[in-house]
């Protein structure tokens, strides 16, 4: 069994309908509104709810943070890379009609991130953000443990998420898809605002403190960077995953506002004006 723990992580899982509950502790020491409405959504839903020592709570969960409730489930299902290459029901239907082309897909790749609060917290950034799916390694990188879902706030429950063996290979079977690649590089020669991020794109993150591995940075179409004002050359790799996914965000909307507005001004040329008009010659 997986352990989640904290209100969020428990909420969003149980919301998103994709785990299988064992069932839910929650601290006797702990009674407010919150928490009440959460405990009875389980039992509505079937799920064994018991109340124990706040103690005990602890020490199932690893952690203190709790809040007052902790959910045994089954593990996350993992997709396969070609799921992530299956186009989003939900994103595909926002298309205002047959003739428009579904939205460009928007992926995230992390090269070896290992901290679980990194992980954590770029998978909730990438909900946030609109990402289609997220790539992971399955080796030298942070397993999607109860710290890193505590610090998704329950972000995690809601992606679409893949585990590979190469990452390398993996790029390069995204390419083959006709996504490009850009990685995110201090080193990069292109300022990641500069770039044009609305298209079909795959976004690589580093591990933290070395980057990029020298064959992933090879396997990248693009490298960008972020422009740095201070004395420090670089961001964690969490809080600069956070600035290029949203301004990948705010491009995409601002495309897809200007496209809308050209779609409904050659809809309003394209009706006919009603009654002949009347000239000198008639």
């Amino acid at each position: 069994m997986d352990v989640l723990y904290g209100l969020h992580p428990v909420e969003e899982a149980l919301r998103a309908g994709r785990r299988r509950f064992d069932r839910v502790l929650a601290a006797r020491e702990r009674r407010d509104e919150r928490l009440e409405t959460l405990l009875a959504q389980c039992r509505a839903a079937g799920i064994r709810v018991s109340l124990e020592p706040r103690e005990q709570l602890t020490q199932i969960a690893g952690a203190a943070n709790h809040q007052g409730v902790v959910a045994l489930v089954r593990p996350q299902e993992l997709l396969a890379l070609e799921d992530l290459l299956a186009p989003v029901p939900a994103r595909a239907a926002k298309a205002l009609d047959g003739h428009e082309r579904p939205p460009a897909r928007l992926l995230l790749a992390l090269d070896g991130v290992e901290d679980p609060q990194n992980l954590g917290a770029l998978l909730r950034v990438a909900e946030g953000a609109g990402v289609d799916g997220v790539v992971l390694t399955e080796r030298r990188s942070a397993p999607l443990s109860a710290a890193a879902l505590k610090t998704s706030s329950g972000a995690a429950e809601h992606l679409r998420i893949a585990r590979v063996v190469n990452l390398v290979r993996a790029l390069e079977e995204l390419k083959r898809h006709n996504l490009w690649i850009a990685g995110l590089d201090e080193r990069g020669a292109t300022d990641y605002d500069g770039f044009d991020l609305t298209g079909d794109l795959v976004l690589v993150l580093g591990r933290e403190g070395a980057g990029l591995h020298d064959l992933v940075r090879r396997t990248c179409d693009h490298l960008l960077r972020i422009p740095m004002a201070g004395q420090v050359s670089s961001l964690n790799v969490s809080t600069a995953g956070a600035v290029v996914l949203f301004e990948a965000a705010r491009q995409r909307r601002a495309a897809q506002a200007a496209a809308s507005l050209v779609q409904k001004a050659a809809t309003r040329s394209a009706v006919p004006r009603s009654g002949a008009q009347k000239g000198l010659g008639s």
